[in-house]
């Protein structure tokens, strides 16, 4: 067995009977670990910041992208954020256990539906220091161990994190294992691990569309998959009245992240035929006066000539820049027509005044979240108050949209008699 190997089952053999650990203790003592790993972080500011600023100069000695180095920036203030996630999944209900359904049956027998752990979860992820935070918070609260496999671009970072986790889990008579940073950016690591069924329950990559099919296509362990970010805006006729809520959701839905480079930002914006001629040029402006790059449709050129082409390809792209494709629809068909076609079922909106629009665009677009009258960036997990996320499922079985602690759990039947026989 090589050295490679024999660290993949280490790990595995390592999450497992931490696991077992973590599904008898108490919600309370799961939370105390999540209180004491926010005060550690305060507590090692200055480590963590020091540790990322050796991750950040080799980053721009490999000639990172700008918005992608700005991704793995740490300071006081994102620290104290990752912190205060910490504290906000600790306050909530704990999931495990939880009574889903309950009845008696005419024979007398009740039966039960609760929350169980999944057991050990395999997160392959991009390189932000805040998602080993939310992810290892994530699955204390909902007692699954967890590996976590972050980019070689945060290794100095992590390093210091896996120190604070599991000084954190032990102060709390919880095993230190119960969640473990991969240490070497080997990739070929990856594929040992991908193959250890009956040890890891569950894979869960967020990242890049190359990453999440390689690791679909490696692993014999079941696969939740986190894919693009093809997000749409909508914007209905009946928006007469809603000049300025249209433009300003636009622009925060391309520009509120430094260069547009996350999974929740709008990448295309389609425009009801009546709604065109007044809004189109407006909304187009206050993009290009944010540095945004418009590409468009022959029809959204007749109402701004300054647009680039936009070709065929465009529709089905997640820019992660600031670039905008835009479109001239006829009718709401024809964008919710567009939309199940060209998007990745993300997040996609509509703005609109009608109850029958916004109705009809609920019902028929197939994606995990869909925005009413609101930015496409409000798909994220704090913002529904999950605290944190461990990113945004796309599959539809298991888990859809983003991932909370109640996300990272199955469930059990408890079938309770007395001396019942069939």
């Amino acid at each position: 067995m090589d050295a490679l190997l024999t660290y993949a089952h280490e790990f595995a053999d390592a999450g497992r009977a931490a696991a077992t650990a973590l599904a008898t203790a108490s919600g309370a003592v799961r939370s105390q670990a999540l209180r004491a790993l926010a005060r550690s972080l305060r507590d090692h500011a200055d480590r963590l910041i020091a540790a990322n600023a050796s991750d950040i100069a080799a980053a721009e000695q490999a000639h990172l992208d700008r918005p992608l180095i700005e991704r793995l920036k740490l300071d006081p203030k994102r620290i104290d954020k990752m912190a205060l996630a910490c504290e906000q999944i600790a306050e909530q209900p704990d999931p495990i256990g939880q009574i889903l359904e309950g009845y008696v049956r005419p024979n007398g027998l009740r039966i039960q539906k609760q929350r169980v752990p999944l057991g050990v979860v395999l997160f392959i992820y991009e390189s932000r220091p805040n998602v080993t935070t939310d992810a290892a918070a994530l699955a204390i609260r909902s007692a699954n161990a967890v590996i976590l496999r972050g980019g070689k671009e945060t290794l100095h970072t992590n390093a210091i994190l896996a120190e604070i986790i599991s000084q954190s889990l032990e102060q709390s008579k919880l095993p230190a294992k119960a969640v473990q940073i991969v240490a070497t950016p080997d990739r070929a690591l990856l594929p040992h691990l991908l193959k250890l069924a009956g040890k890891i329950d569950l894979v869960i990559p967020r990242g890049g569309a190359g990453l999440i099919r390689a690791v679909s296509e490696q692993s014999v362990i079941p696969v939740l998959k986190h894919f693009d970010g093809n997000c749409h805006l909508y914007i209905d006729s009946s928006t007469e009245q809603m000049e300025r809520a249209v433009r300003d959701v636009c622009v925060n839905a391309k520009t509120s992240y430094p260069g547009g480079a996350v999974c929740n930002a709008v990448e295309h914006i389609l425009f009801h035929k009546d709604a065109a001629p007044r809004l189109l040029a407006k909304v187009c402006d206050d993009l290009a006066n944010k540095g945004v790059e418009i590409r468009a449709c022959e029809r959204s050129r007749v109402f701004y000539p300054k647009a680039g082409h936009i070709g065929d390809d465009d529709w089905s792209t997640e820019y992660l820049a600031f670039v905008v494709g835009v479109k001239v629809v006829d009718s709401i068909d024809d964008a919710i027509a567009h939309i199940n076609r060209y998007g990745s079922h993300h997040t996609d909106g509509i703005l609109a005044d009608s109850a029958s629009a916004i109705e009809q665009f609920v019902q028929r677009v197939d994606s995990a979240s869909v925005m009413i009258n609101a930015s496409t960036r409000f798909a994220d997990g704090g913002e529904y108050g999950l605290g944190a996320e461990l990113g945004i499922s796309t599959d539809k079985l298991h888990a859809r949209g983003p991932m909370g602690a109640a996300d990272m759990t199955s469930t059990k039947w408890i079938v309770i008699g007395r001396g019942h026989c069939r």
